[in-house]
């Protein structure tokens, strides 16, 4: 299978839990789904149809930190500005609170879109991951040809749900999946397993092997332990589970 394969790269980033108002801001370990597709779509320059896509990705860091922002919380007001005639539409107050930020983040995002390619080099709006001014750099952009192996490492990713059954290296975690901007943003929730160190389907160990089962391997990626690096591809909408 040809997929489009881009690696960005960028000084800091952070995805957060839509959940969390104030206080606190923690970041989820890896970029949700719904992130995803608002990055494609903000290189193409249009909302894509998210029946067509399926992605899979790599993503590193080389740290996170605690960084403190300001939130404005305002709420109409009536009276005058103080020392003016002037009228006073509203009012508030700063309220500080700790934000997780990753530090130098790189994403390898694979597309089933080989056609797309031209838009990831002339990008339609600025390239940016999470957060507005996390602006990432597009460092290598190119077509690769997946194959399909039985067994497989996987590091770094975002794995199925189904994948809780098979290891205990990861942990499950609950991510906007896709957000409907046709219904006015409604959120699509789904349970993913977050693999946050490398597996392989060959170390009993590490993976329970039920049946034989084939993976999507990039073979132009480095060789561990004698397999390949594995890729779990997911869609936006439709059934749950990679590809």
């Amino acid at each position: 299978m040809k997929v489009l394969r881009v690696t960005a790269e960028g000084l800091t980033t952070s995805f957060r839990y839509p959940h969390f108002m104030l206080g606190i801001q923690p970041t989820f370990e890896m970029p949700p789904p719904a992130t995803i597709y608002g990055h494609i779509c903000s290189a193409i320059g249009e909302w894509i149809d998210p029946e067509e896509v399926l992605f899979a990705y790599h993503f590193t860091h080389e740290g996170k930190f605690d960084d403190v922002e300001h939130i404005h919380v305002l709420a109409a007001a009536g009276g005058k500005l103080p020392g003016t005639v002037m009228p006073k539409v509203l009012e508030g107050a700063v309220n500080p609170y700790k934000r997780t930020i990753f530090f130098k983040p790189k994403l390898v995002l694979y597309i089933n879109k080989p056609e797309w390619l031209q838009y990831f080099y002339s990008p339609r709006y600025p390239v940016a991951l999470g957060r507005s001014q996390d602006l990432f750099t597009y460092t290598d952009i190119q077509i690769v040809d997946l194959c399909k192996k039985e067994d497989a490492y996987f590091e770094h990713t975002l794995a199925p749900y189904e994948f809780s059954m098979k290891t205990a290296r990861g942990y499950s975690v609950l991510m906007p999946r896709f957000l409907d901007y046709s219904k006015g943003r409604a959120p699509t929730f789904e349970r993913y397993v977050v693999l946050n160190q490398r597996i392989h389907t060959t170390d009993s160990q590490e993976f329970l092997k039920v049946a034989a089962e084939q993976y999507w391997v990039d073979a132009s990626m480095p060789v561990n332990k004698g397999v390949n690096l594995g890729l779990l591809f997911h869609g936006f909408t439709g059934g749950r589970g990679g590809k």
